[in-house]
């Protein structure tokens, strides 16, 4: 019988790997860009919606790497 999922991988940072860490840290980032535009008062470029999905996009393909990966599989840079 196969283990259950970790689900924490979906919401707990700790257990995010690089690509979903690189996603929310994004998602942050457009967040706080678009509130001082807004408190500015300017206008939000066209198409700035598109880094939500780019985001989004990039957590979906970070998790499902991170449930695919072998445990212990992580390859270490020295």
């Amino acid at each position: 019988m196969p283990d259950k999922p970790d689900l924490r991988k979906l919401y707990h940072p700790t257990a995010f790997n690089a690509w979903q860490f690189i996603a929310l840290v994004g998602v942050l980032m457009s967040l706080g860009a678009q509130l001082i535009l807004s408190l500015l008062h300017h206008p939000r470029p066209d198409g700035f919606h598109w880094l939500y999905v780019c985001w989004a996009a990039l957590f979906v393909l970070g998790t499902i790497s991170n449930f695919t990966s072998k445990p212990g599989g992580h390859h270490h840079h020295h």
